[in-house]
């Protein structure tokens, strides 16, 4: 039997419990890092850390000048706005000093999460490991994999872009038709604008997707881009001017492009075997 007990029941008053200064007391102070985390977990989209400061200071702004009316700030948000006296100390290295705060964080509580850059900006992401169980969430979804002929053509678009359908094909030596469109369909790479060749044939470049899929922000953290950016590839021979009567074909906008000559028996056998699953 306990040395000790009360039933509260047997009590002729019983202490009213004031919940409202009992929670404040348990509330963690507001900073820089608590705050970014909470616009990202907001957020559908990636921000940048120019964006992400911008709210912040808008919203430190809002304090300073004073709210709409029917509007309160807590203490813990008029306690953050007296930490930064000049609004500027709120730029972009102070937001990503945060990002890293946080991630060190995560990494401490073994989260099952991080925030990470991308080429749009900053979101947080599940960590890799832990895939398998979120995608049972997205059953439909199978990871599709891309034949070494589609690889090989998006590495060339990737190191070279914009490049040109001619270009690419002259590297590789076959008709490209078919895995462009698979790209194009898988949404890796888009056309990004036409050349200033006879015929203006259209450029192909890497879409955002194409760096989310192999989380990168940019072309340069491919392997060994500077050096191999900077190596010079064979240039496909000038296709001739279009003369009055060539047959061209109709393209979105109104635009015209050059019929494509009809590829070689050689090139359609090679091109049947390249597309992957």
């Amino acid at each position: 039997m306990p040395l000790f007990s009360l039933d509260i029941h047997n009590l002729k008053t019983v202490p009213r419990l004031n919940l409202t200064s009992g929670l404040l007391g348990f509330l963690r102070p507001m900073d820089l890092p608590a705050v970014i985390e909470s616009v990202l977990i907001a957020s559908e989209d990636p921000l940048s850390s120019s964006e992400i400061a911008r709210l912040i200071r808008n919203r430190l702004s809002e304090l300073e000048d004073g709210l709409a009316e029917g509007e309160e700030p807590c203490e813990a948000e008029t306690a953050l706005s007296a930490t930064f006296k000049e609004h500027s100390e709120v730029d972009e290295e102070a937001v990503v000093d945060a990002i890293h705060a946080l991630n060190r964080k995560y990494e401490r509580g073994k989260r099952s999460f991080s925030i990470t850059e991308r080429s749009k900006g900053w979101k947080i992401f599940t960590r890799p490991e832990y895939g398998g169980f979120v995608r049972q969430l997205f059953p439909g979804l199978k990871p599709r994999r891309l034949s070494p002929p589609a690889m090989e053509t998006l590495a060339i678009i990737a190191y070279r872009q914009p490049v040109t359908k001619a270009s690419i094909e002259h590297v590789r030596g076959v008709s490209s038709d078919s895995i462009l469109q698979k790209l194009l369909d898988r949404e890796l790479i888009k056309i990004a604008g036409r050349a200033d060749l006879p015929g203006r044939p259209l450029l192909y470049g890497t879409t955002d997707f194409f760096f989310e899929h192999f989380g990168i922000k940019s072309i340069d953290e491919l392997p060994n881009s500077e050096e191999l950016r900077a190596v010079e590839l064979p240039e496909p021979p000038l296709p001739e001017e279009p003369t009055e009567g060539t047959e061209t074909g109709d393209l979105p906008g109104g635009q015209k492009q050059l019929t494509l000559a009809e590829p070689s028996e050689e090139n359609l056998s090679s091109e049947k075997g390249e597309l992957g699953s």
